[in-house]
């Protein structure tokens, strides 16, 4: 079987690298630890396609140390144990190097195995996970562990390494060509590369790949979103801070990403969030709407779908916003917590005996539609807590208009 193209041209020095500037840049400390063959026992996490098992080559060339390259998904304690056992050989040299793909997939016995190794210095171990490992990984495996973040590779970044491929390769392909293979990779290099190795081999050496060769082998909704990664997650908090900061082009954007991903249950339940939340007592009418766009997209499913969610989507990133209910409850939640206003006062309990000892006879409660405008003033709050204030008007129209009426009436 042929070996891949991306495989085939794997950078083998970080010069050769593209992206990861935070990482790999002249001045940055983990290129420097790595340049005096310092080797910490590290743990890379990111999305695939960004140079992690690759830099992982680089460092065990450049340290002369052994490697050994084990998948989460396949591999077992026995398999770390042959690892051991090579590494107390006269092969060994200056070490042994564990790169152990998708650890998140090792269990929690597994892990703690591996812990051994590692805290007795039989190993130095290099972890990838496209998972948050502070989600996945064993935490006192993680305390003995430098943590680095691999991010996206940036379209200007998988160009640069198109055309490194495309020099060394000596492939024919027009500059649009390039610029639309980087833009559909959404971050992730080896992905280019293999589109356009799947287009060298198709068209052969000597034809021209064109954009349109290129739009036949890129689908059409390329989108790099998984509902069970932490992109999910963070595509809806993207969503929701853009409903929350009242911007309709950034909330629209995500919430067309995460449609187009088939996302509609999600999206559902964070607009019906925010309405509730972010909108809250500034504009009440719009809960109702909301929750019958919501209700129209879920019988409708998509494509349709996008049409009331679009509407919703945007009537909640420009309506008035207000947080006051939201915040009045975190108030009383907070007193709650502290133990407050354990006892309910008198006149609102639903005992109407007070007892032969009581000092006080009658439950005396006021029903305020006996009063004018409906309101008599009475306690109602516990009496550790009764002058607390929780509920704070927010300053849009409709809660100051609010506010000036219960002022006067109270007044």
């Amino acid at each position: 079987m042929a070996t891949p193209l991306a495989d085939l041209i794997r950078p083998t020095s970080l010069e050769e690298m593209v992206g990861q500037e935070h990482l790999f840049g002249k001045d940055s400390v983990f290129r420097k630890t790595i340049s005096r063959n310092i080797i910490p026992n590290m743990i890379f996490y990111g999305p695939p396609g960004v140079g992690k098992t690759t830099v992982a080559n680089i460092i065990a060339k450049n340290t002369e140390m052994l490697l050994y390259k084990l998948n989460g998904t396949t591999a077992n304690l026995d398999d770390i144990k042959k690892v051991i056992d090579d590494s107390k050989s006269v092969f060994a040299g200056k070490g042994v190097l564990l790169y152990l793909d998708e650890i998140q997939y090792f269990n929690k016995k597994q892990q703690q195995s591996l812990l051994e190794y590692v805290e007795k210095g039989l190993i130095t171990l290099i972890a990838s996970t496209t998972e948050n490992p502070y989600f996945y990984i064993y935490p006192a495996l993680i305390s003995r562990c430098s943590v680095f973040e691999f991010k996206q590779i940036t379209k200007s970044d998988i160009k640069k390494g198109l055309k490194r491929v495309v020099d060394i390769k000596n492939i024919k392909i027009t500059n649009d060509a390039i610029d639309l293979l980087a833009g559909s990779a959404n971050g992730d290099m080896r992905k280019a590369i293999n589109n356009l190795e799947f287009l060298y081999n198709a068209l052969g050496e000597d034809k021209k790949i064109t954009v349109k060769e290129v739009n036949e082998v890129v689908p059409k909704a390329n989108i790099s979103y998984d509902r069970g990664e932490d992109k999910h997650y963070d595509h809806l908090s993207a969503f929701m801070k853009s409903l929350r900061g009242s911007d309709p082009d950034a909330a629209i954007f995500y919430l067309a990403k995460m449609l187009e991903a088939g996302d509609i249950v999600a999206v559902s339940r964070r607009l019906l969030c925010s309405v509730n939340e972010d909108v809250g007592l500034a504009y009440p009418q719009l809960i109702p709407i909301v929750k019958s766009c919501v209700d129209t997209a879920l019988q409708l499913g998509m494509p349709e779908a996008k049409l009331p969610l679009s509407n919703a989507t945007i009537l909640i990133a420009t309506a008035p916003k207000s947080n006051s209910s939201y915040m009045a409850y975190a108030r009383a939640v907070n007193d709650i917590e502290l133990g407050k206003g354990l006892s309910v006062p008198r006149c609102l309990q639903n005992t109407h005996f007070d007892g032969e000892d009581a000092a006080i006879k009658g439950q005396n409660y006021k029903y305020p539609h006996d009063y004018k405008n409906h309101w008599v003033k009475q306690q109602y709050l516990p009496d550790d807590i009764k002058d607390v204030t929780y509920y704070i008007y927010g300053d849009n129209k409709l809660e100051q208009a609010t506010k000036e009426y219960w002022e006067k009436i109270k007044k």
